[in-house]
């Protein structure tokens, strides 16, 4: 008969309801595809008040390295990816890392939002799935909210406007004063830094081989990427969207199957967010999960990272049963 701390011990192991239904579902994932399967989740809608940590950022390249340790790379990536996006640095080095890791061999699955830097990363991918109520977002940069792609056309249309008329230089003094040369100069870096990242990443993958890659490409770019064209950066860009801009956009409605999978694990993870201290949530088929929480959890099963950030190791409890088709009954 198990004594009191081997008791303590197999309720760590076996983890809250949330952990094991994560690892469920994801694994149930993983079994139908044949492929491994990471989520890259974060709590931006359930916990706005933890501000920019809820982005991307270098800090998870180690939740990426640690679930992917032990993977078998031959098997390729099926990204689930849920962010509001993030560092544009960060994003070139976690697009880089993953395409060393897995050559490219990585599918994206956009159960609800990936935006911004979460659509450069999406990009990067060789194929992106998405159903009727998922979206992408313009990747124009922002500085402190500001359009970066919107001040070089405000002051573009300055400029042009006091050299056909001078007389309107009191109606754009104020407006050319509010950004200062370095400041134009760092708008125009930033804009030509993602927009070369997105050609790059389409063209050697997504596109790779493709006889129209470059037009197609650059149509993708324009409407992703010029503030004037996607007018918002929070615009919500639909699958439709998407394909029609040129996008290798693949439905989940085509396969019910693993829509239901894929819609159960955002489900869960949307759970975990929102009745849990985790504000981002990285985490394999195997178990291994990276998990960052707004609040320091003393008793936590082995294997799963909180709080501070260190290695974890896969849990392998013995897991629920998993159903025939694997979907939620939500």
């Amino acid at each position: 008969m198990p004594n009191w701390s081997n008791l303590l011990k197999e309720i760590n192991q076996l983890g809250s309801p949330h952990d094991i239904l994560r690892r469920k579902y994801v694994a149930s994932m993983a079994k139908y595809t044949g492929r491994n399967v990471i989520c890259y989740y974060s709590g931006w809608l359930q916990k706005p008040e933890v501000g920019v940590a809820n982005a991307v950022n270098d800090n998870d390249k180690n939740g990426l390295m640690t679930t992917i340790n032990k993977l078998d790379i031959s098997k390729g990536l099926d990204l689930v990816l849920h962010t509001p996006g993030g560092d544009t640095a960060a994003t070139e080095s976690i697009v880089d890392y993953l395409w060393q890791k897995f050559q490219g061999d990585i599918r994206c699955f956009v159960p609800q939002m990936a935006m911004s830097a979460g659509t450069m990363i999406a990009c990067s991918c060789k194929e992106i799935w998405m159903g009727k109520q998922s979206s992408l977002g313009p990747v124009d940069p922002q500085f402190n909210g500001i359009p970066a792609h919107g001040v070089i056309e405000e002051f573009t249309n300055a400029y042009n406007e006091i050299v056909n008329d001078p007389r309107t230089i009191p109606v754009w003094q104020p407006v050319i004063a509010k950004y200062g040369p370095a400041f134009i100069g760092e708008c125009e870096k930033s804009v030509k830094w993602s927009t070369s990242l997105v050609i790059e990443w389409l063209g050697r993958n997504m596109f790779a081989g493709n006889a129209n890659k470059d037009v197609i490409i650059q149509k993708i770019v324009t409407e992703l990427i010029d503030h004037s064209v996607s007018y918002a950066h929070n615009r919500h860009l639909s699958n439709t969207k998407c394909k029609d801009m040129g996008l290798d956009i693949k439905e989940l409605e085509s396969d019910q199957k693993l829509q239901d999978r894929v819609l159960s694990i955002h489900h869960i993870y949307s759970h975990t967010l929102a009745s849990t201290g985790a504000f981002k949530i990285i985490e394999n088929n195997l178990g291994t999960a990276y998990i960052q929480q707004a609040q320091q959890i003393m008793m936590q099963p082995p294997g799963i990272q909180r709080g501070q950030i260190q290695a974890g190791e896969p849990i392998k409890p013995a897991a629920p049963e998993i159903s025939e088709d694997g979907a939620s009954q939500e």
